[in-house]
């Protein structure tokens, strides 16, 4: 059987990882490149998604939190995969170029 169920803990390890993907993930590009001025909309994305999420977990919207923390998450994975950021490696957090 499937559990299709967004809680609270689901919430939260999503968050986390996403925190976790966010963190390790570092810029490649130097400051004031094309590419380092696209990685900065990118991450802002991230970042205002990964808000939204907390915002609608706090406020009991776990669907849209999910969404939210999802959408976040991608952000972050598409800078890495155009190589706008490196992962590291790390084949867990991110789908490697």
């Amino acid at each position: 059987m499937v559990d299709d169920r967004v809680t609270t803990s689901k919430l939260e390890h999503y968050l986390n990882l996403t925190k976790m993907a966010r963190e390790k993930a570092t810029r490649i590009h130097e400051e004031g490149t094309p590419e380092y001025m696209q990685l900065d909309i990118l991450l802002r994305m991230a970042d205002d998604y990964a808000s939204d999420a907390k915002h609608f977990m706090d406020t009991g919207d776990y669907v849209r939190a999910f969404g939210a923390i999802n959408y976040a998450h991608a952000w972050i994975d598409a800078g890495v995969k155009l190589r706008l950021l490196d992962g590291h490696g790390d084949d867990n957090l991110f789908t490697l170029p």
